[in-house]
């Protein structure tokens, strides 16, 4: 097969084919490509930054678990009631805290903590994370701390039904306890 070629002459527009050959972007192409790119960009960097934020959230809520955790632990480890002979908890040594020779009875502060010796030494508790030497903990300083103790039945077996709260961080988290009178 034999090729033709067609000549327009001197002043005759290029062939079609000649147009196609140049390869390569305008001015204009290249702007609205950058502002494409741009607004893509911006876009999934949005998402990022929600998604980097949103990660802490479970670390605020695992320390807040563990102090509350740590808190019902400690109370539940005390004894029932500091009077044996007062089965019902309701002699002047409520709340008291021991103090050789006669229990001290007075509202209870973070610095009595050490002499804490039975569940209602707690009641009422509202602080900030606090050791147990009554310094706050410089690291956990934005959680505040409260406990309620009250006379509950679990299964017919009477108790005190502990709650912990510890707010902070945009986060409330509660655990409850139960510390029943067995011998």
């Amino acid at each position: 097969m034999k090729r033709r070629t067609v000549h327009h002459g001197a002043g005759a527009a290029p062939a079609a084919s000649a147009v196609y050959a140049q390869r390569g972007l305008s001015l204009i192409e290249l702007i609205v490509f950058i502002v494409i790119v741009s607004v893509a960009l911006a876009g999934l960097l949005s998402v990022f930054n929600i998604s980097a934020k949103a990660s802490a959230d479970p670390m605020i809520r695992k320390q807040a678990l563990t102090v509350a955790e740590g808190m019902l632990e400690e109370v539940l480890s005390k004894d029932y009631e500091n009077d044996p002979a007062d089965p019902g908890n309701t002699s002047a040594t409520l709340g008291c805290t021991i103090n050789s020779p006669a229990p001290q009875c007075r509202p209870n502060t973070v610095l009595d903590r050490a002499n804490y010796n039975d569940v209602d030494d707690y009641q009422t508790w509202n602080q900030g994370v606090v050791q147990l030497d009554g310094n706050p903990a410089p690291i956990l300083g934005a959680y505040q701390v409260s406990v309620t103790v009250a006379g509950s039945v679990l299964d017919g077996l009477a108790g005190k039904q502990v709650t912990v709260s510890v707010s902070g961080g945009g986060e409330t988290i509660v655990v409850r306890g139960f510390r029943a009178n067995i011998q």
